[in-house]
């Protein structure tokens, strides 16, 4: 509530700053100005291929991701000549700003889907492996002894060991792959791209539309903060048997 609240006051200082004269709307556009651009895109029906393709992009990359990572972390967990492998190249990874990656992508893959596809991809695989690999790791040694002394085989560490732990790393880490998928899809239309949000903030930068840029920005971050929610209440629900400190994200 008190976030909301701070937020409000936020906006009213601006617009109150903007009608007293003190910012200039070219640079910086009171709020009811980013408001009224931002209806008029979905009133004249210009931004639903945009928000279409962008949407298209970002999901197929969480999805892939969350599945690419997923499998590496595993065989990089239980194998060490695969951890040996994966690892460092997957830190290397993590340690560039992986968006660097983008005009590559668009020379191997060119301008359509394939290539935002592929940075988001790889956005959100890097940090599911490490939330796999990391799960698996953090598994305490002796409970998994107890289990094989009970008679449990692999397929029993698995499913009653390793997945809870899994799971309580992968769930805490999808709130910000969503970030990352939507930030890979969107950088890689803002370098090349013939539509998609990037496209139109491409667009709106070139042309020193500041009402675009700052509606295209609060469009993308309200998909984002709506996607965080969901993720949020999954996490909750599917959690539940956690004691309540425990849960949030991995330390």
């Amino acid at each position: 509530m008190r976030r909301a609240l701070s937020l409000i006051l936020l906006l009213l200082l601006w617009e109150a700053l903007a009608a007293l004269g003190l910012l200039n709307p070219l640079y910086a556009p009171p709020p009811h100005q980013v408001l009224l651009t931002l209806l008029a895109l979905f009133q004249e029906g210009e931004i639903w291929p945009h928000l279409r393709a962008t949407f298209t992009a970002a999901m197929l990359g969480l999805g892939a991701g969350i599945l690419l990572g997923g499998i590496l972390g595993l065989l990089a967990a239980f194998s060490p000549l695969v951890s040996d492998v994966l690892e460092p190249v997957m830190l290397l990874l993590n340690a560039i700003p992986r968006v660097i990656l983008a005009p590559l992508f668009v020379i191997w893959l060119g301008i359509g889907l394939a290539s935002k596809v592929a940075l988001s991809l790889v956005l959100v695989a890097v940090l599911i492996f490490f939330a796999v690999f990391g799960g698996v790791k953090q598994v305490d040694p002796r409970l998994v002894e107890r289990v094989r002394t009970l008679g449990g085989n692999q397929y029993w560490l698995l499913k009653e060991v390793y997945l809870p732990s899994i799971a309580a790393w992968v769930l805490s880490s999808l709130k910000v792959a969503v970030g990352f998928a939507f930030t890979g899809a969107v950088v890689g239309e803002f370098v090349a791209a013939s539509q998609g949000l990037g496209y139109l903030l491409s667009f709106a930068q070139t042309t020193y539309n500041a009402k675009l840029s700052l509606a295209l920005i609060t469009l993308i971050v309200a998909f984002v903060l709506l996607l965080f929610a969901f993720f949020n209440r999954l996490e909750a629900s599917l959690l539940r048997w956690r004691p309540q400190a425990s849960q949030g994200t991995p330390g």
